[in-house]
């Protein structure tokens, strides 16, 4: 059989090779990017359960009562939330402006061998015992 000069009857090596390396550097980055797209939503929905624990924490700051809550001095515990365990802490500091408190809460996890937290502050408007006494002695005169 006799070749015409010019004419080619398919890919060389190294056109294949070339092709084969663009291919596979393609498919490793876009298989970087959906990890690291994975990663990044786990660790969003993380944040995501650790704001849901310290609004659930405030809710209950805020249904017992400030004051009971600031008698205890700081309170700490583990949750255990969707297989995962979560460490909380509350904080209250008195304000000494119109009964107001600053409450802190701060909800910390491990991933990956690696410590995250979420900081949560607030002002919940508290009652002394010190603003009844005086009111009702202002009403007793």
């Amino acid at each position: 059989m006799r070749r015409i000069a010019g004419k080619q009857n398919g890919f060389t090596l190294v056109e294949v090779i070339a092709s084969s390396v663009i291919l596979c550097a393609a498919v490793m980055i876009v298989g970087s990017i959906a990890t690291r797209a994975l990663i990044g939503t786990r660790l969003n929905r993380r944040y995501e359960t650790a704001a849901f624990l310290a609004d659930k924490q405030m809710g209950l700051i805020d249904y017992v009562g400030i004051d009971s809550v600031s008698e205890l001095g700081e309170m700490e515990g583990d949750i255990e939330e969707a297989g995962d365990t979560y460490h909380w802490v509350i904080e209250t500091e008195y304000q000494e402006i119109n009964n107001l408190y600053l409450v802190r809460a701060t909800i910390s996890w491990v991933e990956a061998n690696r410590p995250y937290s979420l900081v949560v502050d607030t002002m919940l408007n508290g009652t002394t015992v010190a603003s009844y006494d005086s009111a009702a002695a202002a009403g007793q005169e």
